[in-house]
């Protein structure tokens, strides 16, 4: 029953709401013990949980560190503490997923993806910034004019908690005017490179530059 599941909720992310609906509907029963493949269907605070690689990673916030590298001058690593220490930003965005389910006015907290990048010194010949997961897998990519943006965080707080492990905690990229495919979970790398290097999805045919267009009804869509 899972795998087919799993099969379907491909399905979801290239058909979009209507399979993603049904599936909502059909595996509501699937237990957190159950969470395993592409797509693990439970509601958690309106969220659905994915992942890629058959499980949910975890990892405990005293052995988390993120790496801060590539084409940069200054290259370090913070532990979770040390990130937390950093200077904060709060806000208050929706989540759009690219299957066509949404989660209004969620509550962010973490740091600028900017600052960390400022942090380092970005050097003239670097582009673009390349984020990896501790899922071992999944990767994504942003140009540095988007990853300067106000509204583009490495977050380790939700709704007013820290973020769980099931949400991509206890550190994961958002990226509020994307699709939630770029928010990438489990987030311990961000790698500067000289040009935009494709994501795990988007060597899979999806948009590099996934905005979510002010079609969509969103409040913060980048405007042209």
């Amino acid at each position: 029953m899972f795998l087919g599941l799993v099969g379907l909720g491909a399905a979801g992310v290239v058909f979009g709401s209507a399979v993603s609906g049904w599936l909502s509907r059909v595996a509501s029963p699937i237990t957190a013990a159950d969470r395993t493949g592409l797509a693990g269907l439970l509601p958690l605070q309106g969220f659905r949980l994915y992942t890629v690689t058959g499980g949910f990673p975890r990892r405990d916030p005293a052995e988390y560190r993120l790496t801060v590298g590539g084409l940069v001058e200054r290259p370090y690593t913070l532990t979770f503490e040390e990130l937390r220490a950093l200077p904060a930003v709060a806000m208050t965005k929706d989540f759009q997923c690219v299957t066509g389910w949404r989660v209004d006015d969620v509550r962010w907290r973490g740091v600028l993806l900017r600052d960390l990048l400022d942090r380092a010194g970005v050097r003239a010949d670097g582009a673009a910034v390349r984020f990896t997961s501790f899922d071992g897998v999944y990767t994504e990519s942003l140009t540095l004019d988007q990853a300067a943006r106000d509204d583009v965080v490495v977050a380790y707080e939700m709704q007013g908690e820290p973020l769980s492990s099931d949400h991509g905690g206890p550190v994961r990229l958002y990226v509020a005017p994307m699709y939630g495919y770029k928010s990438i979970k489990w987030l311990d790398g961000i790698e500067v490179t000289d040009r935009v290097v494709p994501g795990y999805w988007e060597r899979s045919g999806y948009d590099v530059d996934a905005w979510v267009g002010g079609s969509n009804g969103r409040r913060d869509a980048p405007i042209s």
